[in-house]
């Protein structure tokens, strides 16, 4: 029987690194694989019972065997991801029907903990959905092809999404199947189109997605402050 106090997790990591020039997911950090940190904290959190881990074909069974060899028990599927994010989302939320709550992180955000999850899921059992994010620091401006400034967005209002982003599951399943068919930039924004209410909760600057070698730099400064989990 599901726990009504916990949820199911989705942790997203199919991509291609293109951006990295390789394996992002499998490089040292800590002495340790990136991937596994974030499904270390899932293994900690109270608020998780079950992880669904979504793969690239290239990368199913070197997942597998990180899954063997630290024994993460909440790790109950491993799944062939898809061509877009949304697709290899769509993929691990089947994974994980029947429960309430389910959260989606990004495995190239290594710093998650088990409090930001349960932040999160408190703000999400308010509104429906809740999704880590941080206030921007810089001034943002919106440019045209040209490379032209068109307008300055007042920055009080601007934050940075994150993962993990928590959904009840009916309303997160409802607007893929209305709007998945559409490309999108994380799982927020399909449900903003479908005209759900999504809020956001406090992240945290050391919550970086791995996306370029200056990233994982900058993630290697971070892990010497913390204890490798």
């Amino acid at each position: 029987m599901i726990d009504p106090g916990t949820m199911a997790a989705v942790v997203v990591a199919a991509g291609e690194s293109r951006r990295f020039g390789g394996d992002k997911l499998f490089a040292r950090l800590g002495g340790r694989a990136v991937l596994f940190w974030s499904l270390a904290a899932l293994e900690r959190s109270p608020r998780v019972s079950r992880v669904v881990l979504v793969l690239s074909d290239t990368n199913l069974k070197r997942g597998r065997r990180l899954v063997a060899r630290y024994g993460l028990q909440k790790v109950q599927a491993v799944c062939r991801g898809g061509s877009r994010r949304q697709d290899s989302v769509w993929s691990g939320l089947q994974e994980v029907a029947g429960w309430e709550w389910v959260a989606v992180h990004d495995g190239a955000r290594p710093f998650l903990t088990p409090d930001l999850l349960e932040r999160g899921f408190d703000v999400a059992r308010t509104i429906g959905a809740a999704v880590a994010a941080v206030p921007v620091k810089d001034t943002v401006k919106v440019v045209d092809g040209a490379k032209l400034i068109q307008s300055t967005p007042r920055r009080a209002n601007l934050w940075a999404a994150q993962t993990p982003q928590i959904f009840r599951y009916e309303q997160i399943v409802d607007a893929y199947r209305r709007c998945g068919s559409e490309d999108a930039t994380d799982d927020a924004e399909l449900l903003e189109r479908s005209g759900q209410p999504c809020a956001v909760f406090l992240g945290s600057y050391e919550n970086l997605k791995i996306t370029t070698t200056e990233d994982l730099t900058m993630a290697r400064l971070i892990a010497r402050q913390r204890r490798c989990p």
